[in-house]
């Protein structure tokens, strides 16, 4: 029998939750993420549970064991009992009864295998005893070993259960397929049948998605078979995917990490802060780098005003998308850059300038002193 292991599930608190509910006579499974990050040796953060008792027992149980229970989804099965300090979602088995494409309603099931038919890959239906002991009820472990992803039953049934599937199934791929392998054909098939179907979702949900999958270590063979599907052109008219692979190429080559913006700035697209719901900071970065990318400011200069990671992310846009080549050494001269701090204020200026005309004379000392390196001190500049 295939088994997972981990602190994650050898928790005090994890094992309480166990014995909350097995010592009240029901099932008990650890559910999902944390059962599929496991068997892939990837981090785990969430633990979530799934057992066959009702939310309001759950809560009894919760009370009696002496832990806190907190009704966060109780009309949907699903109540958050805290344990040694940790949140756990306990989910009643459920199974959908009527949906519209964003919301379901639902209704409590009776079998692990009722359950594991209403979730969405079947990746995320793997259940795991307090042992570890996986509970495969519809061929996800096979799918793990191939890297594939795949819908439960009719993938066209569950995208229109919620379409929002569409995206996660891209940004599964993005982190769990095997691009060797490619993308599952019928999968893809129906998420391009049901695209229109992303124009009824809300914004936030969109952009939490893609901010998951343009994290992805590479998530280029993903975006491009959404753009080919015309998925993309749902979530972010004008988007070409056509740089993104070289970008990632030379991310991999510099070894610098993924950075969601980083690569948002290469796909470009129309009105990404609303569609994706950016921050104003976010909003800020990615115009900061799309305008740096396409200007002839120095890495230097650039890192001085704006800091090592812009740089660090401009040079490699540029690199992507005009061909500019790396500079030997990038990330040390971006990080000294950014240390630098100009050595004049506007107290040191003596010769009578005031008001614009005393701006001016700093902006022309600053730009002096960017233009040699940062190396002129200020007796120099004085001088100038």
């Amino acid at each position: 029998m295939t088994r997972v292991d981990g602190a994650w599930l050898r928790d005090s608190g994890t094992q309480a939750i166990f014995a909350m509910l097995e010592n009240g006579g029901y099932q008990a499974w650890v559910v999902g993420g944390c059962v599929r990050n496991a068997l892939l040796g990837q981090p785990v953060t969430d633990v979530d549970f799934t057992t066959d008792t009702l939310p309001e027992q759950v809560m009894e149980l919760a009370q009696t064991a002496g832990l806190r229970a907190i009704p966060t989804g109780i009309s949907h099965g699903t109540v958050t009992v805290v344990s040694q300090g940790d949140g756990f979602e306990i989910t009643t088995f459920r199974r959908d009864v009527r949906t519209d494409g964003r919301h379901a309603q639902v209704a409590f099931a009776r079998t692990m295998q009722e359950d594991a038919h209403r979730r969405d890959f079947t990746i995320n239906a793997l259940y795991a005893d307090r042992d570890g002991n996986v509970r495969d009820p519809l061929g996800g472990l096979a799918d793990i070993r191939a890297g594939r992803v795949r819908f439960i039953d009719d993938p066209h049934a569950r995208i229109r259960e919620d379409y929002l599937r569409i995206l996660r199934f891209f940004r599964f791929h993005a982190w769990y397929g095997n691009p060797e392998n490619g993308i599952d054909a019928e999968a893809l098939a129906a998420c391009a049948t049901h695209a229109d179907g992303i124009d009824n979702l809300s914004h936030e949900r969109i952009g939490n998605e893609m901010r998951k999958l343009l994290a992805a270590p590479d998530p280029a063979p993903s975006l491009a078979s959404m753009q080919g599907s015309g998925v993309l052109h749902h979530v972010l008219p004008g988007a070409s995917t056509a740089l993104l692979a070289v970008l990632v190429h030379l991310e991999q080559q510099m070894e610098e990490p993924p950075r969601w913006l980083r690569r948002l700035a290469c796909i470009d697209g129309n009105d990404a802060r609303d569609r994706l719901r950016l921050t104003r900071a976010e909003a800020r970065y990615l115009r900061n780098l799309q305008q740096g990318a396409d200007s002839d400011t120095t890495v230097s200069e650039f890192a001085y005003r704006l800091g090592a990671e812009a740089a660090i992310d401009v040079a490699l846009l540029r690199a992507a998308t005009r061909g500019i080549p790396l500079p030997e050494g990038l990330r040390e001269i971006a990080e000294h850059a950014a240390g630098q701090r100009f050595p004049l204020r506007g107290s040191d200026i003596t010769s009578g300038e005031s008001g614009p005309a005393l701006g001016r004379k700093l902006k022309r000392l600053e730009r002096m002193w960017i233009d040699s390196g940062f190396t002129l001190g200020r007796d120099e500049l004085l001088r100038k």
